[in-house]
C-alpha cells in the first residue's frame, strides 16, 4: 500500500512560500509529495537501482535484501544476506554489498549466489564496511567506520583506524586511500567520475577529492559542514545527504534545502524508477519516494 504525506507537502510548500527552499522546489516535480511505499521494516539501508530502475535495499536487523518494483511492490530478494548494509549494483547486474555479519565485501549474483571478494584487510577484520561507490573502471571505494552492532564479537576498530579503501578493478588488491577521518560513512562520485565525495559522520563534515588514474585520492577539500549516513547525486551535480530527512547541496557545497521525512533517522538515498527521476529514501522502518524534475545516475 502507498501512503501520501500531504502534510509534508504542505510544509514543503509553506517553506517555499517563505522563500527558503526555492531551489529545492525547482528540483521536485510540481505537485509531488513524499510517498511511503513500504513500512514495518526494522531498519532500512543501502538502496541501489538496477538498470530498469527497481530498487534493492537492506533490512539489516532482519538480515535480508529486499526489492521494490512498481509492478510487484516489496519482495524479499535474499535472506540471510550477511547482514548487508551499503550496496551498489554494477553494470553486469551484480550487487556489491558491505556485509557486517563477518565484516566482508560480497559480490552477489542475480541468482543470489555470492562470492566473498574481500574477507579482511592485512589479516584483520574490517571495523564494519558501511558504504560503497563503484567507479566507471570498476574500481570501488569502501568506507569502514565503526558502529557497534549487537552481533559483533570483535573489539572496536580492529583496524585501529576508521578508513576508506580502494578495491582495484580486477578485485585482487585493496588499499587504504583515506586515513584521517573520524568516521567515514556516506560516499558518492561525481557524474564525470573525476571527484569523490566522502562524509565524515562524527566530524560532521563532507569532503571532496580528486580521483587519480591509479585510484588514489588527491586535493582534499571541504565540501560542506555536514556529515551524512548515505549519499547520492543527480546529473546536474547536486548532492543528496541524509540524517534528518534529505538535505540537498549544489555542486559547490551550497545548501539548497531539506526534504522532511517522518522517521527518526534517514539512512540512505538513491535515484530510480523507469526514468530515474524518482528519489528513493530508506528511513528507519520505511521506504519513501519523491518524484523529481532532475534525473539520477544509474550507477
Amino acid at each position: 500500500m502507498k501512503y501520501l504525506f500531504s502534510t509534508l507537502a504542505f510544509i514543503a510548500l509553506l517553506t517555499v512560500a517563505n522563500g527558503q527552499d526555492d531551489g529545492l522546489a525547482k528540483l521536485i516535480k510540481p505537485g509531488a509529495a513524499l510517498e511511503k511505499l513500504a513500512g514495518d521494516l526494522m531498519f532500512t539501508e543501502g538502496p541501489t537501482p538496477d538498470p530498469k530502475g527497481n530498487i534493492y535495499f537492506t533490512d539489516q536487523p532482519n538480515d535480508r535484501i529486499v526489492k521494490w518494483s512498481d509492478a510487484e511492490g516489496l519482495t524479499t530478494f535474499m535472506q540471510p544476506a550477511g547482514r548487508a548494509n551499503g550496496m551498489a549494483m554494477d553494470k553486469k547486474g551484480y550487487i556489491w554489498a558491505c556485509t557486517e555479519a563477518q565484516n566482508e565485501i560480497w559480490k552477489i549474483a542475480p541468482d543470489k549466489s555470492y562470492t566473498v571478494v574481500v574477507p579482511n584487510y592485512e589479516g584483520k577484520h574490517f571495523n564494519g564496511p558501511n558504504d560503497v561507490w563503484i567507479a566507471a573502471n570498476g574500481g570501488m571505494y569502501i568506507t569502514d567506520p565503526y558502529f557497534r552492532r549487537d552481533w559483533y564479537k570483535h573489539e572496536p576498530t580492529p583496524q585501529g583506524k576508521q578508513c576508506v579503501y580502494y578495491l582495484s578493478p580486477d578485485g585482487k588488491s585493496i588499499r587504504r586511500v583515506v586515513e584521517d577521518m573520524q568516521q567515514p560513512n556516506g560516499i558518492v562520485g561525481s557524474v564525470d567520475g573525476k571527484r569523490l565525495f566522502i562524509a565524515d559522520m562524527r566530524g560532521n563534515k563532507t569532503y571532496v577529492y580528486d580521483i587519480a588514474p591509479d585510484g588514489s585520492l588527491l586535493n582534499k577539500t571541504l565540501f560542506c559542514e555536514m556529515g551524512s549516513d548515505g549519499m547520492t547525486i543527480d546529473t546536474k551535480g547536486n548532492i543528496y545527504m541524509t540524517g534528518r530527512g534529505v538535505t540537498v547541496f549544489d555542486s559547490t557545497g551550497k545548501k539548497i534545502g531539506n526534504i522532511a521525512v517522518p522517521e527518526s533517522w534517514t539512512a540512505n538515498v538513491c535515484f530510480g524508477g523507469k526514468d530515474f527521476k524518482s528519489l528513493y529514501i530508506t528511513a528507519s522502518k520505511g521506504l519513501y519516494r519523491m518524484k523529481m524534475n532532475v534525473k539520477g545516475t544509474k550507477y
